[in-house]
């Protein structure tokens, strides 16, 4: 079927149709939105007699390698800082009989992890954007894509579980300061990954 999506934008446009009258054609016939800008962002907007086919991104085995060590660098990034806050409330709020004191071995395990990991998604990220910037084609990069959308899965269900706690601890009646810190420790960083990502992928993903 995507073949003949190809092929029926190739000939419209062939034929002098404008590109808003092949994408309200083909949403009358049902086509999804996402499927007619890929279509049709594969020929060049230039005035010429057939359609001039854009160049299609190639990402190398390098990118595709600097991309996963940016999305997990990111991860270690936010479970350290998670953990690091987590430990200073526990500071901040001791409660012996829950055990909720400070952990020395967790803060610097955490930090750690942090004075390593996040340089390295910085690094990583100002490279691949510089990059996208020269080459602003290789922002439709599939692998990008994809580790994007597992990153707001991921974010979701984090904040979807720390809801769900923070629910089912109100209708128990169970609300400590530590425990509302900590809740909000969650949500405000998977919200903030969830965020940034989500603008980032609507920048991108705007219809034609």
């Amino acid at each position: 079927m995507a073949s003949e999506l190809q092929y029926f934008v190739k000939e419209s446009l062939e034929r002098g149709q404008s590109r808003k009258s092949v994408k309200d054609v083909l949403r009358k016939a049902g086509w999804p939105l996402d499927e007619i800008s890929t279509a049709l962002d594969a020929y060049a907007e230039v005035d010429f007699p057939v359609p001039v086919p854009r160049r299609k991104p190639y990402l190398s085995a390098r990118e595709a390698f600097m991309y996963l060590v940016m999305f997990l660098t990111l991860y270690i990034s936010a479970i350290s800082f998670g953990t690091l806050l987590f430990q200073f409330i526990n500071k901040w709020y001791p409660d012996p009989l829950l055990y909720l004191t400070p952990n020395i071995s967790a803060i610097r395990e955490a930090a750690s992890s942090l004075i390593i990991a996040y340089p390295v998604f910085l690094f990583v990220a100002l490279r691949l954007e510089r990059a996208i910037r020269k080459d602003p084609e290789k922002r439709t990069s599939k692998i990008r894509k994809w580790l994007t959308y597992v990153t707001l899965f991921i974010a979701a269900g984090v904040i979807i579980g720390d809801l769900i706690t923070l629910v089912s601890n109100l209708l128990r009646g169970d609300l400590t300061t530590p425990f509302v810190l900590k809740v909000l420790v969650v949500g405000a960083i998977a919200g903030t990954i969830f965020g940034y990502y989500l603008l980032d992928l609507r920048t991108e993903e705007k219809p034609v």
